[in-house]
């Protein structure tokens, strides 16, 4: 590895005038910070980690919390776009990234003690419990910190257009002749199933419907059972709907598979709609209609946000940065003759 004596005797100076050129002091003349950078660049040199965060008091270390409960973690197309456009912007601005625990070294420690450990100047948490008191520790620490789809006072939030974008799945079912839409939405404790729930209401009050209580039911995003049994339950009503809306492209493959069970087919006999645009979504046959987020963009403006706040703390905003998704119409949601 190149040292800063190596660099010195290439340029005939003493290492502590490497040091305070390639640190930009004043008292070096610029002909000799210039010989000196173009130097070290030529040579590959990089600073060592440790001993610039011992002078500058600074890791250059964000730490990320992800704990996912429906077990696919880093396999889920939606967090892994999100956790790629966090590490891809991270580093574009010089910072690396770390994943948050709770245990070192046989010995327990909450999220904000591990913060502190690793000294991480920042963290963004990309998918958690937030009723936990650790994560609500964390946030309402000194430590800056930026959430994914969901909103606190303390914490600039990122979270995708889920008012719009339901109220573009709705509008476009509805132009589709489908009047009986049924909507299994996630856990009603998330931020995301409060902004979407309360626009697929507007939307149909917009749009002169009544839906019966009996076609909005609750299952967990990412996970395939429940949306199962909601299904089962919805096609076994007196009068079934004849579009289903999920919480998400994975749930719905539950529901699917209940449709199919029971001989139905997709649009003919019923039709369905999934959200978050994932790659299998455009896979399956035939290809879902869906919403589809901007992954990438809402990590990339999570490490953007975050680490604005690091650099410039005195100028910084709570703020909730909302990123636009997109209707993908797919093949999944048939076109009917409404019966108004």
């Amino acid at each position: 590895m190149v040292s800063l004596k190596t660099i010195a005797e290439r340029c005939g100076v003493s290492t502590a005038t490497v040091s305070k050129a390639l640190n930009d002091h004043k008292d070096i003349s610029e002909e000799t910070k210039n010989r000196v950078k173009q130097t070290a660049q030529t040579l590959g040199y990089f600073p060592n980690a440790a001993a610039r965060a011992l002078k500058t008091n600074r890791s250059y270390n964000i730490g990320v919390l992800f704990e996912e409960e429906a077990g696919r973690g880093l396999t889920h197309e939606y967090f892994s776009g999100v956790l790629n456009g966090l590490k891809i912007q991270a580093e574009k601005l010089g910072y690396d990234i770390t994943f948050i625990n709770t245990c070192f070294e046989n010995r327990k420690m909450s999220y904000y003690e591990h913060c502190r450990y690793r000294n991480f100047e920042g963290v963004v948490i990309v998918c958690a419990n937030f009723d936990d008191p650790d994560v609500i520790e964390l946030m309402n620490s000194e430590i800056p910190v930026v959430t994914i789809d969901y909103v606190h006072h303390n914490c600039t939030a990122v979270t995708s257009n889920n008012i719009q974008g339901m109220e573009d799945l709705v509008k476009y079912i509805y132009s589709q002749g489908h009047r009986k839409i049924a909507y299994i939405h996630g856990q009603e404790g998330s931020s995301v199933t409060r902004d979407r729930l309360a626009s697929f209401y507007r939307t149909i009050d917009e749009l002169g419907l009544e839906i019966p209580d009996t076609y909005v039911r609750t299952a967990d995003y990412l996970e395939t059972k429940g949306a199962a049994k909601q299904t089962r339950e919805l096609l076994n009503l007196e009068a079934p709907p004849t579009c289903i809306i999920y919480p998400d492209d994975t749930s719905l493959i539950g529901g699917r598979n209940v449709i199919i069970e029971m001989g139905l087919r997709i649009p003919r006999d019923i039709s369905v709609a999934g959200y978050d645009g994932t790659m299998i979504s455009q896979l399956l046959y035939p290809k879902l209609t869906t919403i589809r987020q901007n992954t990438e963009i809402i990590g990339s403006e999570a490490a953007t946000r975050l680490i604005g706040t690091i650099e410039k703390p005195r100028t910084t905003l709570v703020e909730r940065v909302v990123i636009e998704g997109s209707l993908v119409p797919g093949q999944s949601v048939g076109a009917i003759q409404p019966k108004e």
